[in-house]
């Protein structure tokens, strides 16, 4: 169970309502689990928020489908279950297998680079940003760890408020691996 439950709709302030209603109207989907567990500080929800604006210039500048690898490897080497199943629903309504994606070289630099910073929070060696500063201008890598640094944040408020994913991401937590052991 959630440590701080989602607001439910009576617990909603009229600026909560209205700052849901601006969301939607904007950016689309649906109230989440989270997103209603953040309306707990209408300041908290509008900053997080945000995430909308520089994930929509992640997806400028590296297309749609990279864009949710890229989110999905910052989430995975989190450890956040509701972001990584977030964007698992993504990729396999796109059509493509997380556990098996088939990469570029290109695209698994950017994977790569997304894991490490989530991974090791933000403390990168050279040989890892190197090749993506080298592909994109300065302003792109600075929205790409920005966004990256927006996502942990976003998994890291997940994480510790241990926030219930939402019924519709159920069919899209990735498989159980079997250890091996017999009972």
């Amino acid at each position: 169970m959630a440590r701080i439950l989602p607001l439910n709709e009576g617990q909603q302030t009229h600026p909560i309502r209205e700052a849901f209603e601006k969301h939607v109207r904007e950016h689309g989907g649906r109230i989440t689990n989270m997103k209603a567990t953040l309306a707990h500080s209408l300041k908290a929800f509008e900053v997080y928020m945000q995430w909308y604006i520089l994930y929509e210039e992640v997806e400028r500048i590296l297309g749609k489908k990279l864009a949710s690898f890229f989110a999905y490897a910052v989430s995975h080497a989190t450890d956040c279950p509701l972001c990584s199943t977030f964007f698992r629903k993504i990729i396999i309504d796109a059509g493509h297998s997380p556990e098996t994606l088939e990469l570029t070289e290109t695209e698994q630099k950017i994977i790569t680079f997304g894991g490490a910073i989530g991974k090791s929070q933000g403390h990168i060696a050279d040989h890892v940003f190197n090749p993506v500063d080298q592909l994109f201008s300065k302003a792109d890598v600075v929205i790409l760890v920005a966004f990256a640094g927006q996502m942990i944040a976003t998994n890291v408020f997940n994480n510790v408020i241990e926030t219930e994913l939402d019924d519709y991401l159920l069919p899209f937590l990735p498989p159980v691996k079997s250890t091996g052991e017999h009972a």
